[in-house]
């Protein structure tokens, strides 16, 4: 136990993740498919690798932190119908550090109001846009954690007194991991401020919150449970975000097959054209009304949230949801800007929308 008792360095209880797994199957995909599907799973593809980046540079800052904690990689979460997905949960002597990784291309405003624009160079011009507040989405995932844990606890006094002492102990942190993002935070609140940094930041800010808080440092022992306690709650995904291409190059290959001629055909003169036929484009009335009804959803949803409202969905990530009218989960994450946190949050109801 003495020997314990000189932890210095940190440990990863779980260090993998799935989004490596991930990647090589999109590259498997890849490579059987044809056209736009083609094109998507290389867009996915880049996506997923630049995250997997960002995840890799926070890794190298906690690995080389000289501190005695206890790190977890990719921890998923599941409560009833709700689920969360955390990058990274890093338990030291006194807190618990909840961090959302961002590796983001451009540079990040956030204004008065807490909404987050990012801005980056295009074509010659510089391109802004919103983007949802990663603070709000951390949020929802120690509200996960909070559920989960509080089901645990069937002593009602064990229920207070974690309810009452999370604060202390719960730190929630947006992690900006590409090098290049230049931050500006001037006119935002000192409370959101507070909860987004750099990844070279990441370490001296985890020392001074650790300095600062008045909590009774924790042993090596008990940290270890601490975190272990963390793992205990993890769940592999079974949601298959792949299947809509698996579904879509296996719809390719049935259509090649049935086209195939099975003999050869000799033919005196070039057969008159065959009209290929297109599927009938909704009438005016009804895209108008759609529209209509996506943008009065979008403004709602928008002052429910206290967000712009292109924060939402853009207006060009709606031309793409009227293109290609999902009606599932499934086939609504083939939209551009909808990832698995908007889809969970709005694809109901726009999925009923657009029915």
């Amino acid at each position: 136990m003495a020997l314990f008792n000189k932890l210095n360095t940190p440990i990863f209880l779980k260090e993998e993740s799935t989004t490596a797994e991930q990647i090589a199957r999109l590259k498997e995909l890849q490579e059987k498919a044809t056209g736009k599907v083609k094109d998507d799973i290389a867009r996915e593809i880049n996506l997923a690798s630049y995250g997997e980046i960002g995840e890799k540079n926070i890794a190298f800052e906690l690995k080389n932190s000289g501190m005695p904690m206890y790190i977890i990689h990719d921890l998923h979460l599941q409560f009833e119908d709700l689920s969360a997905q955390i990058d990274y949960v890093v338990v030291t002597r006194k807190m618990v550090f909840f961090i959302e990784c961002k590796n983001l291309y451009g540079n990040i405003d956030i204004d008065n109001q807490g909404n987050f624009v990012r801005s980056y160079p295009w074509n010659g011009r510089t391109v802004k846009e919103g983007i949802y507040s990663p603070i709000t989405q951390n949020q929802r995932h120690l509200e996960v954690y909070k559920q989960l844990n509080r089901s645990n606890k069937k002593n009602i006094i064990m229920r207070i007194g974690f309810e009452k002492g999370f604060d202390s102990f719960h730190k929630s942190i947006v992690v900006l991991s590409n090098p290049k993002t230049v931050l500006n935070a001037k006119y935002a609140k000192k409370e959101v401020k507070d909860k987004v940094i750099r990844a070279d930041q990441l370490i001296t800010y985890i020392k001074n919150a650790e300095k600062q808080s008045k909590e009774l440092a924790s042993n090596e022992k008990h940290m270890k449970e601490w975190a272990e306690g963390f793992l205990a709650y993890h769940t592999p995904i079974t949601t298959n975000y792949l299947k809509k291409y698996e579904e879509l190059i296996n719809s390719q290959s049935e259509t090649l097959v049935k086209q195939a001629p099975t003999q050869p055909i000799i033919v005196e003169k070039p057969p008159e054209p065959i009209p290929v036929a297109e599927t009938a484009a909704p009438p005016l009335p009804q895209s108008e009304e759609l529209v209509s009804k996506l943008k009065d959803f979008r403004l709602k949803q928008s002052r429910v949230e206290n967000i712009k409202a292109y924060c939402v969905f853009t207006d060009k990530q709606m031309q793409d949801l009227l293109s290609k009218m999902p009606k599932t989960a499934d086939e609504l994450l083939g939209v551009t800007g909808f990832g698995p946190v908007k889809v969970e949050k709005y694809g109901a109801a726009i999925i009923d929308l657009l029915k």
